[in-house]
């Protein structure tokens, strides 16, 4: 079964005016993504649809949590989301390419509109190029952090020059 078939919107039956759609989004959303940065998350979306002679405005309401991983420690943290977003479908005589990313344009043979991946596209722009728990009101694993700094190219260059073959003393005096 298609986790993804529920985002199908048949507007086609709807009279003129707005309706009101919910979903709930969670990790098998995330998962029919191929390579979704996004594993896992609790997502609930209010989808306002107003219905109109020659287009649809979808406006989103997204409210949940996301689980990322720590760019800084790689422990896993709940990061908040709150998004409101707008989404405009116009009809046109043929599939038309619009450079607006606001603006989808659909054949008037179309009976429906798959909204699964505007809402994935949203949410994933919602997530910061560097995630860190920081961001989630948290701190960060202290072992790990730990660990990174004994590791760190600094501390390795020291040891080696603490650890240093007696015969190239010579040869490092004259690098220096």
């Amino acid at each position: 079964m298609n986790p993804l078939k529920q985002f199908s919107l048949p507007f086609t039956g709807l009279k003129l005016g707005t309706h009101q759609f919910d979903y709930e989004l969670d990790d098998h959303f995330f998962n029919a993504f191929e390579y979704s940065l996004i594993k896992s998350g609790n997502l609930k979306v209010n989808l306002e649809l107003d219905k109109q002679e020659t287009m649809l405005l979808l406006k989103f309401k997204v409210i949940g949590t996301v689980n990322l991983d720590c760019d800084k420690c790689l422990s896993e943290f709940p990061l908040p989301i709150n998004l409101y977003e707008r989404q405009i479908v116009k009809f046109a005589e043929d599939e038309l390419e619009s450079d607006d990313e606001e603006i989808i344009s659909l054949s008037r043979k179309e009976t429906e509109i798959d909204i699964s991946g505007p809402l994935y596209e949203m949410i994933n722009v919602a997530v910061p190029y560097i995630k860190n728990c920081e961001q989630a009101g948290k701190d960060c694993d202290q072992e790990m952090i730990d660990r990174l700094n004994q590791l760190s190219i600094e501390n390795q260059a020291e040891e080696n020059e603490q650890t240093s073959d007696p015969r190239w003393e010579a040869l490092n005096k004259l690098k220096k």
